[in-house]
């Protein structure tokens, strides 16, 4: 078949004449520059500002993360995942430039020892819902830091979802001991 194709184009080349393969041609090219036209009468108060029909929507509210120690080598990170998406969504993991690696970590019990471990596969978050990443439960690992977390800084983060893609935000570093985004700074 490919032949036979090189051997049309070949010919309406030589010949310059109009016919079946010209048209076929032309066909083809109006409708590739009729596709885009289609959407053209949807209502945009149907989708969010700056989203693509049909994407995902995250919304990250309160991201923070805690002042570290020198020397320390990793820190870890806190924020509300709301998916105000039709459908599910994963939080895979992330990237910063203070850090080599960003993971999605939880936390819990087992014979009264706490560990901390990576979630395989990421952190699901329902279609509607939310998830909050905080100390003790979800939380997000900041790991192989390059320099300390200074409280007051802001630090950027881009998370990685499965189908909202990536979202880039700023942690706002607050004290070593802090439990929450809404501790003051102790400037």
């Amino acid at each position: 078949m490919t032949k036979h194709l090189g051997r049309l184009r070949g010919r309406h080349r030589v010949s310059g004449r109009a016919g079946p393969v010209r048209n076929h041609w032309a066909a083809a090219a109006l409708l590739a520059l009729s596709i885009p036209l289609a959407g053209c009468g949807a209502d945009p108060a149907d989708e969010p500002p700056g989203e693509a029909p049909g994407a995902a929507v995250v919304a990250v509210q309160a991201a923070w993360s805690r002042e570290t120690a020198p020397g320390q080598d990793a820190g870890g990170a806190f924020l509300t995942l709301d998916n105000r998406g039709a459908e599910p969504d994963r939080l895979l993991g992330g990237s910063t430039p203070i850090a080599e690696d960003v993971q999605v970590h939880s936390v819990d019990m087992a014979g009264g020892v706490m560990r901390m471990r990576e979630i395989a596969g990421g952190l699901p978050i329902p279609a509607g819902g939310t998830v909050t990443l905080e100390p003790g439960g979800y939380h997000i690992m900041l790991m192989g830091l390059r320099e300390p977390l200074r409280q007051g800084a802001e630090v950027p983060l881009t998370l990685t979802f499965e189908r909202a893609g990536a979202v880039t935000v700023a942690l706002d570093v607050r004290p070593i001991g802090a439990e929450g985004p809404w501790e003051a700074h102790d400037d």
